[in-house]
């Protein structure tokens, strides 16, 4: 901005007997824009460095990935090959955690809104196709859909994939696993934070406990080695982390202990978290022997048992000892979402891409690829400081959706508008802006006594050259041929200011708001360069759009 000015100051200088709108055209300001131009491409390669992602060591079975792999979308910038998918088959939960939700539940999203069974089968297929080997389905509670045991069936029939399984409270396990086995059900995990009945009720405000222990001797008596989940919280339940160990004795069952994760708006405090090392601790005092196991390399639970016991132990421990290096992970929310991390405040609308007119499969990919390839390091929070989340809760959160932007496209990126099918009209807008001055400055510019030289004039004319290099500033913004740029700059010197309003006009396809925003802006910087070297004490305000016509949305400001 500051060579604007004071180019616009030199060519006054030069060309006075010149009428401005002969200097908005002539040889020096091509001479300006070829300058300007290559002025931007260097800042835009900056920002290019700057947004490539940082390098990042992976251990050596991730920086090994086949050639195949490499070329997936599914890979991402670090080497990660996804090929673990979790499904959010609804929103609707038969319990009230106390830690997840009000008594009453939570606000559901229009049916319309989420996926149907053919949507979700769809893009099960889609992700199988480019390399997911294992699908879980989720919730919600996944066991309210009504067509849980069909949607398994459809998914084990999908030919490359090798593992469907699901999280469930087990509620009605002792109803529904048998329908699921037969379905093709391979494995499932049990959401359980209680082996005591009364607090079982007090946690979840419905009755069952009795229920969901006879679901997982039912999943045993199956040929199941189901897992059991718990959150382990201070406070809360850590007087049960030797009965959940006594629970492994004669069960062959796989009790995970998750750390408890952050979140904001949560009654539970920092100090809640039991840690992984601090659990081991308690569990050593009572079974010296206790003793880790060999991990898969995709593992998320590090795997423990005591000795002679049928069963085993893990830790979840997504706060102390991070496992992102690792991750193979992808989730899929039930409107649609996918959802690189858990812990990542970015989704991408499958759902309103696959229901836009016209997309194909290939631009589906091309978007869940643009979404892998946007997948940090590492997750949100790790190294800086956290709030406290029950993981039941991340089920419920909605998070922005920006798929619908007229700025990007299906991979993600950034796009100006097409504008070819728009009708050639007469496309005016009017903007302003407002320098408050102070007193000394508005004598000397009424006077014309700035040494810099007369700051109306200059100003007025930084303000159609602005207008002319709006595309070249606002990186989406169309380069417009103008008809016609007049900046007004007025002293006000009882208000101590100066006033900007700049009027574009063209005939085009696409209106001049931005044109005549960017004079008025660029004039204002001008008369804050001109008087800085008197005073700093200077305030540019009231930067806004007064009226816009000839497009779809006419607007006049009141």
């Amino acid at each position: 901005m500051r060579l604007l000015a004071k180019r616009a100051n030199l060519l006054l200088l030069r060309c006075t007997a010149q009428p401005v709108a002969g200097l908005a055209t002539g040889f020096q300001f091509q001479k300006l824009a070829t300058a300007t131009k290559s002025a931007a491409t260097g800042a835009q390669h900056v920002i290019e460095n700057e947004n490539k992602p940082m390098e990042a060591s992976v251990p050596q079975s991730q920086s090994q990935v086949p050639r195949a792999a490499a070329i997936s979308p599914l890979t991402d910038s670090f080497g990660r090959h996804h090929t673990y998918l979790r499904i959010s088959l609804t929103e609707r939960c038969n319990l009230r955690c106390e830690y997840c939700m009000p008594a009453e539940g939570v606000p559901l999203q229009p049916k319309a809104q989420l996926l149907s069974t053919e949507e979700v089968l769809r893009l099960a297929r889609i992700f199988v196709e480019q390399g997911v080997r294992k699908i879980r389905l989720t919730g919600g509670e996944p066991t309210v859909r009504r067509d849980i045991v069909e949607i398994v069936a459809q998914l084990k029939a999908l030919p490359q994939l090798e593992h469907v399984g699901i999280t469930t409270n087990g509620l009605v396990l002792t109803r529904m696993l048998l329908p699921l086995q037969r379905a093709g059900l391979d494995s499932l995990n049990i959401s359980l934070d209680t082996l005591r009945k009364e607090r079982f009720e007090q946690i979840t405000r419905r009755k069952g406990w009795e229920r969901v222990i006879a679901g997982i001797d039912l999943a045993i008596q199956l040929g199941y080695r189901p897992k059991v989940n718990c959150v382990l919280m201070r406070n809360f339940n850590e007087d049960e982390i030797c009965d959940f160990v006594e629970f492994t004795r004669d069960r062959p069952v796989d009790v995970r202990f998750i750390e408890y994760m952050p979140f904001t708006g949560n009654k539970w405090h920092t100090e809640r978290l039991i840690s992984y090392s601090e659990t081991v601790q308690i569990i050593r005092q009572r079974w010296p022997e206790f003793q880790a196991l060999p991990n898969g390399p995709n593992d998320t639970s590090k795997a423990y048992a005591v000795p002679g016991f049928t069963g085993q132990l893990g830790f979840i421990t997504s706060m102390t000892e991070h496992f992102c290096g690792t991750c193979n992970r992808l989730r899929l929310t039930a409107d649609g979402n996918i959802k690189v991390c858990l812990f990542g405040n970015k989704e991408f609308s499958l759902r309103d891409a696959m229901r836009a007119e016209g997309c194909t499969e290939q631009q589906l990919v091309e978007l869940i690829g643009a979404a892998v390839q946007r997948k940090k390091r590492q997750h949100a929070g790790i190294g800086s400081s956290r709030t406290m989340l029950h993981p039941h809760q991340l089920q419920h959160l909605q998070l922005r959706n920006c798929s619908g932007l007229t700025h990007i496209n299906a991979q993600g990126k950034a796009q100006m508008v097409d504008v070819t099918d728009k009708a050639h009209t007469t496309r005016t807008a009017s903007a302003e802006a407002t320098v408050q001055v102070g007193k000394c400055l508005t004598a000397l510019i009424a006077a014309n006594e700035l040494a810099k030289g007369d700051v109306l004039s200059v100003a007025q004319l930084a303000g159609i050259m602005g207008a002319k290099h709006t595309s070249q500033l606002i990186p989406l913004c169309h380069n417009i041929a103008l008809s016609s740029v007049r900046v007004q700059a007025t002293l006000l010197e009882q208000q101590q200011c100066v006033r900007l309003v700049a009027t574009v006009r063209c005939s085009g396809q696409t209106g001049v708001e931005m044109e005549a925003l960017t004079a008025v802006s660029v004039a204002a910087l001008t008369v804050y360069d001109m008087c800085k070297a008197v005073s700093h004490d200077i305030c540019i305000t009231n930067v806004r759009l007064l009226s816009k016509s000839g497009g779809k949305r006419d607007y006049q400001r009141q």
